[in-house]
């Protein structure tokens, strides 16, 4: 299994230090509830003022959108899509017949070929990331397989997390924190898809780009952002 790069637990964001503290789980499956699995590993780490972020593959996958590559049937339009998808570091993404059957899915047939038809022409004009401005979030945070290295994900496609905002909120409400979800990964990507009402997606963006929970095996779907007063 892959291993991250180490990053630093403390960051400096405008002259402030913040402490970014990786929460540890056990394998997170479709039958656990979010908030039982935060109430047993991360409440009896946090203090008042914390903010506690959630990786967004984790949730979806508690909420049951982890699928089995051999339970997905791919169409004769996800296999052509495919092959135009762009290669990047970090995933084979939709590149993966599989992983674009269910953006297929998630988005409808006519917004992916109007995402494809709108992505060529944005090539063309040598602008990147048309296609997933047209297809829409849920299409972006699709995660082929191979991309998890924790099995039994190895072998499955993860679609984003549904309604990551009103996660945060009904969370926030019965713990009183904040709560972020977050999608990172190890080559600077970093974006906040959903949060509590008090949290600022630019601040959450910063304190987390340089993806402190780690991107391999290190089961940490959680992380304890804490402001450090000198």
């Amino acid at each position: 299994m892959s291993k991250s790069k180490q990053t630093e637990p403390i960051i400096t964001i405008g002259g402030v230090k913040f402490e970014r503290i990786p929460v540890k789980t056990k394998i997170l499956t479709p039958q656990d509830d979010i908030g039982e699995v935060i109430k047993e590993y991360a409440l009896p780490l946090m203090q008042p003022g914390d903010i506690l972020t959630i990786s967004e593959s984790p949730l979806a996958i508690t909420q049951g959108r982890a699928i089995p590559v051999a339970e997905i049937k791919v169409s004769l339009l996800a296999k052509l899509l495919s092959r135009f998808v762009a290669k990047v570091p970090y995933g084979i993404g939709l590149g993966a017949p599989t992983s674009m059957q269910c953006a297929i899915e998630e988005t409808g047939v006519l917004r992916i070929l109007l995402a494809a038809f709108i992505g060529a022409i944005g090539k063309l004009l040598g602008r990147k990331g048309d296609f997933y401005r047209v297809a829409g979030m849920q299409a972006a945070l699709i995660d082929a397989a191979t991309t998890s290295p924790v099995p039994p994900y190895t072998d499955m496609v993860i679609k984003g997390p549904l309604h990551p905002k009103e996660v945060c909120e009904d969370l926030h409400s019965r713990f009183g924190y904040e709560f972020a979800v977050m999608d990172i990964n190890d080559i600077g990507g970093c974006w906040m898809i959903g949060s509590s009402p008090n949290v600022s997606k630019h601040f959450m963006e910063k304190v987390m780009k340089d993806n402190p929970q780690g991107q391999g095996d290190e089961l940490t779907p959680f992380c304890i952002v804490r402001r450090v007063d000198n």
